[in-house]
């Protein structure tokens, strides 16, 4: 072969891997676009329990072709206290069989209609006007960049029969020692196991590894694909860092395992996969999803076990920050694992968060109306500066990842977040109001009547209810009181003109003083606002959204 001729084999070789690639990423990230928010959803519902965790974690895998995907949406998960550590391993667990999928589907050698997918794919994209069609083209798209890929590869693979130096340096490598660590810096790099094993599956139907050394590199493919998990966890918790150990040490266990099995019964191992294999495609395609289901029945009863040997190695527990006095964010941010399709979650998490310090600091700054204590009015405005820092924080967040690859349903929810984060924001500019008004009671020596209290407590404990209710239904899908949102938010409007009526009528009979009136009607009228904040975010993202008109605020 002259040097030209070497030349073009290793330029289709790295253009046919580059396509491999590309088409693994595009069609895994497509279908994060399209199903990413269903798929979290399963995610979030059936994982429970530790088996079922399984099961959802190969279907999950599966379907997104990614267990380092899958992976790191888990860490992101565990980062957000979302899920614990034991249902954490079970998805790990599932995700080390779900990805052995890929391979299969290689096996199978569809390069042939690969042109054929690819034009399909792309004619859709280009010419369908449906969002959600196009993203599921790009799927079809991605799959067929795949294959077109693999056959290039395969090509170029092909003429490396006439390269003795090559055929020399494949087969000189006979040391499991060394195949297993080649296994490992190979996906370490390209940071997916799958691919690795497809390039493995080519050059094995081209006879140019034997089948006891593709089970070796297979082997070091798995501790291989750990990487992108770790490299996640790494600005997260210690949670989250331990769930990436999980499944570290779930490969680097079961890899020694399966290593002495083969060190011992290499012949019979061989033989049994051959025998259920039809090319030596098929058996690297076998060997792969075998490895990783006797992995999974040998380590699942011993889950309990690796969960507590991730905490040996991650000791002791995350620095106590006091969230509600301390500018920082808790869910989301640079000091957290970012995932595109737990990005919302996270998001969503921090308004909750961001709610519930505005709701007590209204509580606070009613009760230091009544009582003048001077720390309450002092601790209002210390709080409204926190909920300031989280509403610039989170909403430059929110422009951040609008720019990133979201699922296209937390696209879509994106621009009712912006103004959740104004709502909640809004909120705590009614309780500064009314530390304001304390203030200038405590200052001026202006009374407010025991009747006028206890009407404002009324009104004040149905805001309490429809916050509350409001944060519910946001922050949990908890649908089902929509209907006292809205019975709430007339009663609390009827409640605002009769206090308006009741005002007017002790300053005409000379009960109340203006000053004190002036006050008293300024706060039923902010509760009233912020009763009308409530509402728009309980229809912020709901699913009625369109049914029902939120109040105007």
């Amino acid at each position: 072969m002259n040097v030209e001729e070497l030349t073009s084999m290793i330029l289709s070789l790295a253009g046919g891997l580059g396509l491999f690639l590309f088409g693994m990423s595009l069609m895994s990230e497509s279908i994060e676009k399209v199903a990413g928010a269903k798929l979290r959803h399963i995610l979030e519902i059936f994982t429970t329990n530790r088996f079922m965790g399984m099961i959802v974690g190969v279907v999950f895998t599966g379907i997104i072709q990614s267990s380092s995907a899958c992976t790191a949406m888990v860490v992101s998960f565990v980062n957000a206290g979302l899920m614990n550590l034991y249902q954490a391993a079970g998805v790990i667990f599932g995700a080390n069989i779900g990805t052995t999928i890929t391979s299969q589907l290689v096996s199978f050698n569809l390069s042939e209609i690969a042109p054929v997918i690819l034009l399909a794919g792309v004619l859709v994209a280009m010419f369908c006007g449906k969002q959600n069609i196009k993203q599921a083209a790009e799927i079809v798209v991605g799959f067929g960049i795949l294959f077109l890929g693999l056959k290039t590869m395969s090509g170029a693979m092909a003429g490396m029969h006439d390269m003795p130096q090559v055929v020399g340096l494949l087969s000189s490598l006979t040391n499991p020692f060394l195949a297993t660590l080649t296994g490992i810096l190979l996906t370490s790099v390209i940071q997916s196991s799958s691919v690795t094993v497809s390039i493995v599956l080519l050059m094995a139907n081209q006879d140019l590894l034997t089948l006891p050394i593709c089970l070796y590199i297979i082997l070091g493919c798995n501790i291989g694909a750990c990487t992108t998990a770790l490299l996640a966890s790494l600005s997260g918790k210690k949670d989250a860092k331990r769930a990436a150990l999980i499944h570290f040490w779930f490969n680097v266990i079961g890899t020694v395992l399966i290593y002495i099995v083969l060190m011992v019964a290499m012949d019979p191992v061989v033989g049994l996969i051959q025998a259920i294999s039809s090319d030596n495609g098929r058996f690297v395609a076998n060997a792969h999803t075998l490895i990783k289901i006797v992995q999974v029945i040998v380590l699942f009863p011993f889950s309990g076990l690796l969960v507590k040997l991730a905490t040996i190695c991650v000791p002791g527990e995350d620095k106590n920050i006091n969230y509600r006095e301390s500018y920082q964010l808790k869910y989301i941010g640079e000091k957290v694992v970012f995932n595109p399709a737990t990005a919302v979650v996270g998001v969503i998490r921090e308004l909750e968060r961001m709610a519930d310090l505005a709701s007590e600091n209204l509580n606070r700054a009613m009760n230091a109306l009544i009582t003048l204590d001077e720390e309450d009015i002092d601790e209002v405005y210390e709080v409204e500066k926190n909920i300031n820092f989280l509403n610039h924080a989170i909403t430059d967040y929110l422009v951040k990842i609008n720019q990133s690859t979201l699922p296209i349903e937390d696209l879509k929810s994106l621009g009712a977040l912006f103004h959740v984060v104004n709502d909640i924001e809004r909120i705590g500019d009614h309780a500064e109001n009314v530390a304001d008004a304390a203030r200038q009671r405590r200052e001026t020596g202006v009374s407010i009547s025991k009747d006028a209290q206890r009407e404002l407590g009324e009104m004040l404990d149905m805001v309490n209810d429809i916050i509350r209710y409001a944060i519910a239904i946001f922050a949990h899908s908890d649908e089902s009181k929509m209907q006292l949102v809205l019975d709430l938010e007339d009663r609390v409007d009827n409640k605002e003109r009769e206090l308006q009526a009741r005002h007017v009528e002790r300053l005409t009979k000379g009960e109340c003083t203006p000053e004190a009136g002036m006050i008293f009607s300024d706060i039923v009228s902010g509760l009233e606002r912020v009763s009308d904040h409530a509402t728009n975010i309980a229809f912020a993202i709901s699913a009625t959204e369109k049914e029902e008109e939120p109040a105007g605020a």
